[in-house]
């Protein structure tokens, strides 16, 4: 089992935000849909990381210039711009930390330059 942390500042107040209007019920239809999504997504994550259903694989150019192994896993499949999350495995071994939340890039070869990803706590951006 690992542990799920967010990316700061941009993932961790991005979550704090969402779950506050599912909350409070002041939230969208496609924010609680995301809502959704996401929290399978961690829970899948949390038990194992490779379950097909998450269809996790690294991408070669974040990791390169993040100078970190970076994952990515679906939030889901088929659908025009499906989401995506981006992870690594730290600060330690146990963790996973969500560091991007976006829709899955073009299939141009230069689509990742475009993704910016949060830190994880404890390390500079």
């Amino acid at each position: 089992m690992f542990n799920i942390r967010l990316g700061i500042p941009e993932m961790k107040e991005f979550w704090d935000s969402l779950k506050k209007k599912v909350k409070e019920k002041t939230a969208s239809k496609d924010e609680v849909l995301l809502y959704q999504k996401l929290g399978k997504a961690m829970r899948l994550l949390s038990a194992n990381p490779r379950h097909t259903g998450l269809h996790t694989h690294d991408i070669e150019a974040l990791s390169k210039r993040y100078e970190m192994k970076v994952w990515e896993s679906y939030l889901e499949n088929n659908k025009p711009a499906a989401g995506r999350l981006f992870w690594v495995y730290a600060p330690n071994q146990n963790d996973i930390t969500i560091i991007g939340l976006e829709p899955h890039p073009d299939a141009k070869k230069n689509a990742y330059k475009k993704i910016t990803l949060s830190a994880v706590d404890g390390e500079e951006k």
